[in-house]
C-alpha cells in the first residue's frame, strides 16, 4: 500500500521508529511487519543507540493489522510475520518505549505490549479485538499480555474485545504513565534521555533478568562484567565527585 511504511530517525542516543499508514490509522501491512525486525537488527548493534521509541504518525499509534493481509496472518498462526515482529521487538537488547496516542488496538496493542514501557496520552484507547472477529490471539501474544496486566485483566480484554481508555490502562498496568497529549513527546524525550545516561551494562542486564532470558551462567557473566568493565567504579567516583558518570561499556554485537 502506497504510503505505508516504518521510518527511523536517530537523534543522539535515541532512535524513533514511526508507524506510518495514515489511510488506515497506521495499521500494519505485511510489508511493515516484515520491515520491523530488519530495522531492529540494524539498530541493535549500533553503539550510539541507547534506547528505541516506537510511535505512530499523527493522532494514532496503530489500529492493528491491515485486514487486507488477514488471510496471510491467519494461515501462519503463531508463526506469522506479526508474531515474528513482536518477538523481535520483545527480545531487543536495549530499552524500548511505546509513545501512544489515539488508537492502540489489535496489532498495535501487540506491539505496545512487546515494548518495555508504555507512555500514553490521555486520548489513547486500547483494545484486543479477536473475539469480535472470531480469531484466536497468538499464544505468545496472549501470554505476554497476561504477564503484563494479570490473568483477569487479560481475560477481560480478550473476552469482551472492548476498548478501554488510558486511565483504565494505567490502573491495570497496560500503560505506565498517562499525561496530556501536548506533554507526551516531551515526557518521552525526558524518559529516554534519562535511560541513555544510565549504565548500559546495568540496564541491559536488568532487561534480560526481568524478561527471564538470563539463566545462572548468564547472570554470573553479568556480575563478572561489573568487575571487569569498571562501570561500578566509575559510578561511585562520579557520585563522590558530584558529576555525571561517564559509562563506557557497550554490549558486544554478538550478545
Amino acid at each position: 500500500m502506497a504510503g505505508a511504511e516504518l521510518t527511523v530517525a536517530v537523534a543522539g542516543p535515541v532512535a524513533t521508529v514511526v508507524i506510518h499508514n495514515p489511510a488506515r490509522r497506521n495499521a500494519m501491512t505485511a510489508a511493515m511487519w516484515r520491515q520491523l525486525p530488519e530495522l531492529l537488527d540494524r539498530l541493535e548493534p549500533d553503539p550510539d543507540v541507547r534506547a528505541v521509541v516506537l510511535t505512530g504518525a499523527g493522532d494514532a499509534f496503530c489500529a492493528g493489522a491491515d485486514l487486507g493481509d488477514l488471510a496471510e496472518l491467519l494461515d501462519a498462526g503463531d508463526t506469522s510475520i506479526a508474531v515474528a515482529a513482536e518477538e523481535r521487538l520483545a527480545g531487543f537488547a536495549k530499552p524500548t518505549v511505546a509513545a501512544i496516542r489515539g488508537a492502540c488496538v489489535g496489532g498495535g496493542a501487540q506491539l505496545a505490549v512487546a515494548c518495555d514501557l508504555r507512555i500514553a496520552a490521555e486520548d489513547a484507547r486500547f483494545g484486543v479485538p479477536p473475539a469480535r472477529l472470531g480469531l484466536v490471539y497468538p499464544a505468545p501474544t496472549t501470554r505476554r499480555l497476561a504477564r503484563l496486566v494479570g490473568p483477569s485483566a487479560a481475560k477481560h480484554l480478550l473476552f469482551t474485545a472492548e476498548l478501554i481508555d488510558a486511565d483504565r490502562a494505567l490502573r491495570i498496568g497496560l500503560a505506565d504513565e498517562v499525561l496530556p497529549g501536548d506533554r507526551l513527546a516531551a515526557r518521552v524525550d525526558d524518559l529516554t534521555a534519562t535511560i541513555a545516561q544510565r549504565s548500559p551494562l546495568s540496564v541491559t542486564a536488568a532487561k534480560e533478568i526481568i524478561d527471564d532470558r538470563a539463566g545462572p551462567a548468564r547472570i554470573a557473566w553479568w556480575h563478572r562484567k561489573v568487575a571487569d568493565s569498571g562501570e561500578a567504579r566509575e559510578g561511585v567516583a562520579a557520585m563522590a565527585e558530584r558529576r555525571s558518570p561517564r559509562f563506557a561499556w557497550r554490549p558486544p554485537i554478538d550478545g
